[in-house]
């Protein structure tokens, strides 16, 4: 168990803070925080609503009769002396909600605990379900995630729990077991036991090969959430077209992160803002920079952080920096940030959360000192608050216009390839020439119409079908003209020209 945690508590409880809140989905390891704080102090009280108080430092303790009522289990505890040391208090917040009698027990004697000293109260809940009244009286203490070497023992501990009840073949090097660690990081201590768990039980043997296993368990608890999203990138930069200098700029840090590096002076890059026309590869441009380093490839979505409780859209946000952080080195997306953050420079009727929100990113993109690389995407310039265009927020911003004919080319063959179709059997200048003006999306869209006009009159896919696809259908570089030449004026004195 990280000593971090039990730390945070003995100051707190040495500080005599009368409450204290823990949000956390982990209960039980939890309660072995505060029982190692509590063993120092005599006395520890655990009260649910399915066993009353009873103590909680004996295992299969007798509960105390009549105390699973909340409001009954307060009014003891508040009026019989006996109860000292930490009085633990689980899942109480949506009883304080329903119950106002539960409410006013439990503010008084908090401030009973304030003015004698004899216990704390550790309210244990798993959302952000407190009352205001009682939130801000009591310290938050954030449980840490696990770090490598718990994740170690973890490891290790469930593969010879494992292998009690049957017969496991364990084969891993240092580096392989090095390897699997660091892609459970991010994961709870039951989540990462469950994932070796069901990677094992496939085969009975835990090796290299089951880093997939594991990444597919992440992915799917990533998904449950809604804050953070696995994104699959290309293998291979070969698979994107132009953006060369994008390209050169990420292949010159690509070992910035490295202890060397550090050695040398060198501060890691912590990340990037892509402008550009909209559908010029932006989205794909940061697909380019995991491939670059290969790193995961996380999408936050702003808009799933927002919550009707007062205060759980501030926590979603800091959970999800959090949980990138313990997943570090990772790329962190957060696409169409004008989106998530445009009212922050503008009166809003959200109560200012969208400026807290905003806050709350640029104090994490100046102050986070892990190995997250934050990239952003944003089509409109103007819906940028202008905080965030300013120097030392990024380490460079780039703007993504439409492909020049090299690039052109280049989208031509891999959209080809990838469609079972030989590049060399097309004329490739003149379609080239026609894609004037197109985005990269543009142009695989033109070639998935040309498909379908061939696989429709049973012909093959030519170079004639895929240009008269394109010269009946203008791109978005004619139909917002101006809005796109304002753009690029913009940008030609202020950003660096991805390609």
């Amino acid at each position: 168990m990280p000593q971090t945690d039990i730390h945070k508590l003995d100051r707190l409880l040495t500080a005599r803070q009368a409450s204290i809140a823990m949000i956390t989905f982990e209960e039980d390891y939890a309660l072995d925080v505060i029982r190692q704080s509590a063993m120092g102090r005599g006395c520890m009280w655990v009260w649910s609503c399915s066993r009353g108080m009873r103590d909680g430092l004996v295992s299969d303790s007798a509960p105390v009769p009549e105390t699973e009522h909340p409001a009954a289990a307060l009014y003891m505890v508040a009026t019989d002396p006996t109860f000292t040391g930490v009085l633990t208090f689980l899942d109480l917040g949506p009883h304080l909600e329903k119950c106002e009698k539960s409410r006013r027990l439990l503010r008084e004697l908090i401030n009973q605990l304030a003015e004698t000293h004899r216990a704390t109260v550790v309210l244990v809940d798993s959302g952000e379900v407190l009352p205001p009244s009682i939130r801000s009286v009591s310290a938050e203490l954030e449980l840490t995630f696990p770090g490598e070497e718990e994740l170690n023992d973890i490891v290790r501990r469930t593969c010879q729990d494992l292998s009690k009840t049957m017969k496991i073949d364990v084969s891993l090097t240092r580096g392989q077991l090095a390897t699997i660690v660091r892609n459970l990081r991010g994961l709870t201590r039951r989540q990462a036991r469950q994932a070796i768990m069901e990677a094992v039980a496939t085969d009975r043997v835990f090796n290299a090969s089951d880093v997939d296993t594991i990444l597919t368990f992440k992915r799917n608890v990533l998904g449950k959430t809604g804050l953070l999203e696995f994104v699959e990138a290309p293998l291979d930069m070969d698979q994107i077209g132009g953006l060369s200098k994008l390209k050169a700029w990420l292949n010159l840090r690509r070992d910035a992160f490295t202890p060397a590096a550090r050695e040398f002076g060198i501060e890691p890059p912590r990340g990037v803002l892509l402008l550009g026309v909209q559908g010029a590869g932006k989205s794909l441009a940061a697909k380019a920079v995991a491939t670059a380093w290969q790193r995961p490839l996380l999408r936050m979505d702003v808009g799933a952080f927002f919550n009707k409780f007062v205060g759980e859209t501030e926590r979603n946000m800091r959970d999800a920096f959090r949980q990138a952080e313990m997943m570090s080195p990772v790329v962190l997306w957060i696409d169409e940030i004008e989106k998530a953050f445009a009212s922050a420079s503008a009166q809003s009727a959200d109560g200012g959360l969208s400026k807290r929100m905003f806050g709350g990113l640029l104090t994490w993109m100046q102050e986070h000192k892990s190995g997250a690389f934050l990239i952003a995407t944003a089509n409109d310039i103007e819906s940028l608050p202008p905080e965030l265009l300013r120097k030392g927020r990024f380490d460079e911003i780039f703007f993504v216009d439409l492909p020049s004919p090299v690039a052109r080319e280049q989208i031509f063959r891999i959209h080809l390839k990838r469609r079972n179709q030989n590049p060399d059997h097309f004329e490739l200048e003149p379609m080239v020439e026609a894609s004037d003006g197109f985005s990269g999306s543009e142009i695989e869209q033109a070639i998935r119409s040309a498909l379908f006009t061939a696989f429709s009159t049973g012909t093959t896919l030519s170079t004639r079908q895929i240009v008269e696809v394109m010269k009946n259908s203008p791109p978005l570089s004619v139909t917002a003209r101006e809005r796109i030449d304002w753009l690029r004026s913009w940008a030609r004195d202020r950003c660096v020209p991805a390609d």
